[in-house]
């Protein structure tokens, strides 16, 4: 298990090596909660299916689960882009749910 304060990864052995593994998928997330929700507190806790499969579930610093987010990858393995691009839907979906509160 891979953590910060903001990002847990379990079962990031399962990611392929040249994606950066673990760290690149947890400072990706990182990087977007910071840019587009600083202050948050949000904490994120990623869970990896397989090379190709991701599952992210968002809490807030109070501890209310505020989002859900997967991604799957049906021709190729995820990669460092693949990240950032899930780290964009977290943040996106975590804003949507703001506006409904």
């Amino acid at each position: 298990v891979d953590q910060d304060a903001r990002c847990q990864v379990i079962n990031g052995e399962k990611l392929p090596a040249e994606s950066g593994g673990a760290k690149a998928l947890c400072e990706a997330v990182t990087r977007a909660l910071e840019t587009h929700a600083p202050g948050q507190g949000y904490r994120v806790q990623i869970q990896v299916w397989g090379p190709s499969r991701l599952a992210a579930s968002v809490t807030s610093k109070d501890g209310r689960k505020v989002g859900e987010q997967k991604m799957a990858s049906s021709d190729k393995n995820l990669t460092k882009r693949s990240f950032g691009r899930f780290a964009d839907a977290i943040v996106a979906q975590l804003s949507r749910s703001a506006g409904k509160s």
